[in-house]
C-alpha cells in the first residue's frame, strides 16, 4: 500500500502495520482489529474471517475481490470496500507496452544481447501497430483507456462487452461485436474482464481455435480467464504467433510450461505497480473508509484525477 494510506488513516485510527503476513500469522492477530486494509495477499478465507471477532470493514486497495470469501464476510456483517478503476491508466499503458514488446520481440532482443552476447538485428523482424485490429474483451475503465491509446496508434479497435451499448463503444472509437467476430477478426486479442463464473476459462481450446492463425493474445486481467494448457498448445503449434500475460492462474507462479516458450512473455502481476496508481488508489480507499465510518465530513482528503 502507498504510504499515504497510513498517513491519512492515522489521523483517525490507531494503525498497526503488518507487511506480507502469512494466512496463519494474520489469523493469529486479526481478532483485535476493526478495520483491515490490504491489497490482495493473503487470501481472506472463512478460516481467517472466523477468527476476526471485531472486524467491521475490509478495505482493498485494488479492484478485484476474488481473494476474499465475500459470502462469508456478508454473513458476518463485514463491509468489503474496493477501489475499481484506480489503476486503469497504469494497466492500459502496460498493455500497449506489452503489444509493442510482442510485435517487435523486444524481450528476446534484450535477452540475446545481455545474456548471450548476440547482436543481430536481422533476427527480430516485427510488425507495426498501425493498421492492426485490436480486439478488447471488456470495455470498462481499463479496456476503454486501452482503446483510446490504441486509436492514437491508428489501430482498428473492436470490443466484446455485453454490458455496454453500441453508442458507448462508438464514443470511444470502438466497434462493438460478438465474441465470435472479435476472435476471428483481431490480430491481437487483449483480455480486461473480471473473473466470474461466466469468464472462467473464457479462452480455451475452442475459443483459441477461433482466433486467427498468427494472431496474439494478451491477458492483463485475471489468470483464470485463460486455460493455460490450451494456450501452451496453441503457442507451441504456431497457431498463435505469441502471447503476453501479467497474470497466471495460480500466483505466485515461478514455474510453468509456458515459460519454456520464447513467444510467451510474462510479468509478475505488475499492472497496478506505479507510484501514481498506488497513490490514487490509496487516497480513494481512505475516503471510502472514512465515509463508511462516518468520518468523511471531518476529512480533508483530495482525490487524484
Amino acid at each position: 500500500l502507498h504510504p499515504i494510506v497510513k498517513e491519512k488513516l492515522s489521523r483517525y485510527f490507531s494503525v498497526e502495520m503488518n507487511l506480507f503476513p502469512s494466512p496463519e500469522e494474520l489469523a493469529a492477530v486479526i481478532s483485535k482489529f476493526e478495520i483491515l486494509v490490504m491489497r490482495v495477499d493473503p487470501t481472506i478465507d472463512g478460516a481467517i474471517l472466523e477468527t476476526a471477532e471485531n472486524l467491521k470493514i475490509i478495505g482493498v486497495g485494488a479492484a478485484g475481490l476474488n481473494h476474499i470469501d465475500l459470502e462469508y464476510a456478508r454473513r458476518k456483517g463485514i463491509k468489503v470496500i474496493n477501489v475499481p478503476g484506480g489503476n486503469h491508466e497504469s494497466v492500459a499503458e502496460l498493455t500497449i507496452g506489452r503489444i509493442i514488446d510482442i510485435l517487435r520481440r523486444v524481450p528476446q532482443g534484450n535477452h540475446d544481447v545481455k545474456e548471450s552476447g548476440i547482436w543481430d538485428k536481422y533476427r527480430y523482424m516485427g510488425n507495426e501497430l498501425k493498421g492492426k485490429t485490436l480486439g478488447l474483451v471488456a470495455l470498462g475503465k481499463i479496456g476503454g483507456r486501452v482503446a483510446e491509446l490504441a486509436n492514437c496508434f491508428k489501430m482498428r479497435v473492436l470490443a466484446y462487452d455485453p454490458f455496454i451499448s453500441h453508442q458507448e463503444a462508438k464514443d470511444r472509437g470502438v466497434r462493438l461485436v460478438s465474441l465470435e467476430e472479435l476472435l476471428q477478426s483481431s490480430n491481437i486479442v487483449s483480455l480486461h474482464a473480471p473473473l466470474t463464473k461466466d469468464t472462467y476459462h473464457l479462452i480455451n481450446e475452442q475459443t483459441l481455435g477461433r482466433m486467427r492463425k498468427g494472431s496474439y493474445l494478451l491477458n492483463m486481467a485475471r489468470g483464470e480467464l485463460v486455460d493455460e494448457k490450451a494456450l501452451y498448445e496453441a503457442l507451441k503449434s504456431g497457431w498463435l504467433a505469441g502471447a503476453g500475460a501479467d497474470v497466471m492462474c495460480h500466483e505466485p507462479c515461478c514455474e510453468s510450461p509456458l515459460y519454456n516458450l520464447e513467444n510467451f512473455i510474462i510479468t509478475p502481476h505488475i499492472g497496478s505497480q506505479t507510484h501514481e496508481a498506488q497513490e490514487r488508489i490509496g487516497k480513494r480507499l481512505c475516503d471510502k473508509i472514512l465515509e463508511e465510518t462516518g468520518l468523511a465530513k471531518n476529512a480533508t482528503l483530495g482525490l487524484s484525477q
